[in-house]
């Protein structure tokens, strides 16, 4: 298994779950966007 580092992501769909993933992703310093 192959460890990497997630630098940056892209989210589909700013709902409430989008929109919550987003924030905790935004808590440990990973930037999102929401798409």
């Amino acid at each position: 298994m192959v460890n990497r580092t997630i630098k940056k992501v892209a989210i589909l769909g700013s709902g409430t779950m989008g929109s919550g993933i987003a924030a905790q992703l935004a808590n440990v310093g990973i930037p999102s966007y929401l798409l």
